[in-house]
């Protein structure tokens, strides 16, 4: 029998770096797995679910951020990471899509984006966290995993982002296709990140209809606490 879904996060000063572990019988999948030093924080809260991360047989990813996948250096090397076909790409450092720079320095007069910048720093934002495991998958089609998740093409805040579906749960773990708090936000609930941190913001926000369409009535976000869903969008 399936665990029900437990989502996890870390503050760090960052706001939630969240990830999702799904538990079904004695095998673990977690979802996402947040900035590099939420490495313990990414082990202890398997360890909570009553397991260990030998127990995980994959990772999926929604986007290939640093906020995202900076705990898979924490867990072992033969483990599969899955993503879509374009992220895989991402993943492995082929290319960038991420907030420039110069788009963070010239907001670093309010103190809110200051904050986030001073914990991203803290939280190993600028480490290497490219990965050679990264193997993409085909959209809509429900793997052989625990939840048998389904990746659902959610472009925008990167090109190949993906929220994970787990239809049979009633859960949608949204990356930061839609998240529900951010350290640079004083908005609380749904919502998308603000523009700078997309590679295309009109995507972002025509993939918030994506949402709209699925059955579930549980938002698991990249950013801040889960929500009963449906939420106003």
């Amino acid at each position: 029998m399936r665990d029900v879904l437990r989502h996890h996060g870390s503050r760090r000063g960052t706001g939630y770096a969240a990830w999702t572990v799904v538990v079904e019988g004695t095998d673990v999948l977690l979802v996402d797995t947040g900035f590099p030093d939420d490495a313990e924080a990414l082990v202890a809260s398997v360890a909570a679910a009553g397991r260990s991360v030998a127990d995980v047989v994959a990772v999926l990813v929604t986007h290939a951020h640093v906020d995202h996948v900076g705990g898979l250096a924490a867990l072992p090397t033969h483990l599969p990471v899955l993503c879509s076909q374009g992220e895989a790409a991402h993943l492995r450092r082929e290319f960038l899509e991420q907030v420039s720079p110069a788009a963070i320095a010239a907001r670093l007069w309010r103190p809110r984006v200051a904050r986030w910048a001073v914990g991203v720093l803290r939280a190993g934002g600028l480490r290497d966290v490219r990965d050679t495991r990264a193997v993409g998958v085909d959209t809509g089609e429900r793997l052989d995993l625990p939840g048998r998740p389904v990746a659902v093409p959610t472009p925008g805040h990167t090109s190949g982002h993906v929220a994970w579906h787990f239809p049979d749960d009633g859960v949608v773990a949204s990356g930061d296709a839609l998240v529900t708090a951010h350290p640079t936000s004083r908005l609380t609930g749904p919502q998308l990140l603000e523009e700078m941190f997309h590679h295309d913001p009109e995507a972002a926000e025509a993939s918030l209809a994506v949402f709209r369409s699925l059955d579930a009535d549980r938002l698991f976000p990249g950013h801040g606490p889960p929500v009963r869903w449906p939420s106003a969008l």
